[in-house]
């Protein structure tokens, strides 16, 4: 996920440096794809600083960066919820900021919680703590749904498909190379408004 925070002018700690360009790296190349020297170089950082911060090195690095990504989503789902008057307005929203991202990243940026954890080593936790993160999303998404009027049954089934589009939409938006995918995505929405 591209940094969606306001711009600092103080210089960030080693661990925030480790955790935002590990997540940057890995978005786009997939946790195999980036080795140790690269990321310590990514985020100006010294040798010593990766087992300080992470004492299980690339595969700590991993569960954080994925967790700061999708932190950053929520903060992007919440911000494109907060003022809608309706889902389909929330969810047109979002997907037209998550386009825009997709256009500023380079439009060849996976899904930064899938490119981390699930390109990542075969393992439970990575596992579990992606199931963790992508609820997230969901529930945050489920609970916009319900403040603007869905029934608590809508209201999921809707937070569930708007998920299921954007993970679909996000890899075709890459093969495609078009963040047009992402801005028709309201089109496929099931939602009380639309039936």
């Amino acid at each position: 996920m591209t940094d969606v925070t306001p711009p600092s002018s103080k210089p960030r700690p080693t661990k925030e440096r480790l955790i935002r360009a590990a997540a940057n790296l890995f978005r786009n190349r997939g946790y195999h794809g980036v080795g140790l020297n690269e990321l310590l170089n990514a985020a100006r950082a010294p040798k010593g600083s990766m087992y300080h911060h992470f004492p299980n090195g690339k595969s700590d690095l991993a569960l954080a960066a994925a967790t700061w990504a999708s932190d950053q989503m929520l903060r992007v789902i919440a911000e494109a919820f907060d003022p809608a008057e309706s889902f389909r307005d929330g969810a047109t929203t979002l997907c037209h900021k998550l386009a825009k991202l997709f256009d500023s990243a380079g439009k060849w940026s996976g899904c930064p919680v899938s490119a981390t954890l699930f390109e990542g080593p075969d393992n439970e936790e990575f596992h579990q703590h992606a199931a963790r993160l992508f609820e997230g999303w969901i529930t945050e998404i489920e609970y916009h749904a319900t403040r603007l009027d869905l029934s608590a049954d809508q209201a999921r089934l809707a937070a569930e498909n708007l998920y299921l589009l954007l993970h679909g939409g996000w890899q075709l938006a890459r093969v495609r190379r078009s963040s047009d995918v992402l801005r028709n995505l309201p089109e496929f929405l099931l939602c009380s408004e639309s039936s």
